[in-house]
C-alpha cells in the first residue's frame, strides 16, 4: 500500500501516525481535539468545528510527512465506503455529513474514513490476533464499548453502517443503568471504562478510573476485583448472544480496559459458554488484540491502502 497516513480519532484525542506496507508504524504523535466537547448550537457551526479541528491537528504532520492517502477511523456511522457521516452519537448535529469529501478538499490528499471500531476489526485481522481467520467479532474496550465485524474476509457495516452496536446490546433487563445512548441496561453501561470507574467509586466511595481499578485489583482489593469479574460476567454474556446469531468461532478485544485480562477473560469464558447453546459451548476463542492499542491505526492506514 506504500506509507499512508492514519488517524485514530476520539472524542478528546486524535492519534496519527505513517505507517508503512507491513504494518509498521514509523513516526507517530498524539493530538488534544475535544471534538465531543464543541457547543456549535447549528448543524453548519458543527460541520465547520469538526473540519477546522481535524485539519488543525492533521495538516502539521502531513508537512512533515507528505503522502498521497489518509485513512481516519472515527467515532460514528457511515454509509458503505462513501465517508459519508451517517450520525455520531457524541456530534448529534452531524448527519449525512460528506465527512471524507470535506477532508480530502481541505488537506489536499485522498481520505478514507470508516467507524472507529470496524476500523480496528480491520486493523486486528490485518495484522493482529485475527490473522487467518475469515471471520472475526472484534470488541474495543475503552471510554465506551464498540465492535467491529469481518465476515468473509469482508468488513460488515450493516446496511445503514450501524452494525455491531456490540456496546449497546441489553445485559440488564430490569431496572438497569442508564446508557449515553437512551436505552438502560446496555453493555456500554456496565463493562466500559467509564462503567468500571463509575462502580467502583458507587460502591467505595474512592475516585478511580479503570486504570486504578486494575491497579487496586492487582493489590488485591476485594472491591476491585469484583467490579472487573463482573464486568467479565457482563461480556461474556454479550458475546454469547452475538454468536448465536453470527455462528463465528474468534472474538478479540482490545482497548485500555483490556488490559485488566486476567481479571475479565476467566469469568467471561464462563458465563460465555454458560449463555451459548450446546453445540457452540468450547468452541468460540476469545483471545486477547497482539496490537496493544494500535489496531485502531492499523485499521485507517488498511482503508486508506484501498481507497
Amino acid at each position: 500500500m506504500g506509507q499512508v497516513l492514519a488517524a485514530d480519532i476520539g472524542g478528546t484525542n486524535l492519534r496519527l501516525a505513517l505507517i508503512d506496507d507491513n504494518g509498521q508504524i514509523i513516526d507517530e504523535c498524539r493530538v488534544e481535539a475535544k471534538l465531543s466537547r464543541h457547543n456549535q448550537s447549528t448543524r453548519e457551526d458543527a460541520e465547520s468545528y469538526v473540519i477546522d479541528a481535524l485539519c488543525n491537528a492533521i495538516s502539521p504532520f502531513l508537512k512533515l510527512h507528505p503522502v498521497s492517502d489518509i485513512g481516519i477511523g472515527f467515532p460514528g456511522f457511515f454509509h458503505g465506503t462513501s465517508g459519508i457521516l451517517a450520525g455520531s452519537p457524541n456530534l448529534p448535529l452531524l448527519q449525512d455529513f460528506a465527512l471524507g469529501k470535506h477532508l480530502s478538499e481541505r488537506l489536499g490528499i485522498r481520505v478514507a474514513v470508516q467507524n472507529d471500531a470496524l476500523c480496528a476489526a480491520i486493523g486486528e485481522q490485518r495484522f493482529g490476533a485475527g490473522q487467518g481467520h475469515a471471520n472475526l467479532l472484534h470488541i474495543t474496550l475503552g471510554t465506551g464499548v464498540g465492535g467491529g465485524l469481518i465476515l468473509n474476509d469482508s468488513p460488515y457495516a450493516g446496511e445503514r453502517g450501524m452494525a455491531m452496536e456490540f456496546g449497546h446490546l441489553r445485559v440488564v433487563h430490569n431496572n438497569g443503568r442508564v446508557c449515553g445512548c437512551g436505552n438502560s441496561g446496555c453493555l456500554e453501561a456496565y463493562a466500559s471504562a467509564t462503567a468500571v470507574s463509575r462502580r467502583f467509586t458507587e460502591k467505595t466511595g474512592i475516585d478511580a478510573d479503570a486504570r486504578m481499578v486494575y491497579e487496586q485489583a492487582c493489590d488485591g482489593n476485594k472491591d476491585a476485583v469484583l467490579i472487573l469479574k463482573e464486568t467479565g460476567l457482563y461480556l461474556g454474556q454479550a458475546i454469547a448472544e452475538a454468536i448465536k446469531l453470527l455462528d463465528i468461532e474468534t472474538v478479540t478485544i482490545s482497548g485500555g480496559l483490556s488490559h485488566a485480562w486476567q481479571h475479565i477473560h476467566p469469568p467471561l469464558m464462563a458465563e460465555l459458554n454458560d449463555n451459548l447453546i450446546p453445540p457452540l459451548r468450547g468452541k468460540v476463542s476469545v483471545i486477547h488484540s497482539t496490537l496493544d492499542d494500535n489496531a485502531g491505526l492499523l485499521g485507517a492506514a488498511a482503508i486508506a491502502s484501498l481507497h
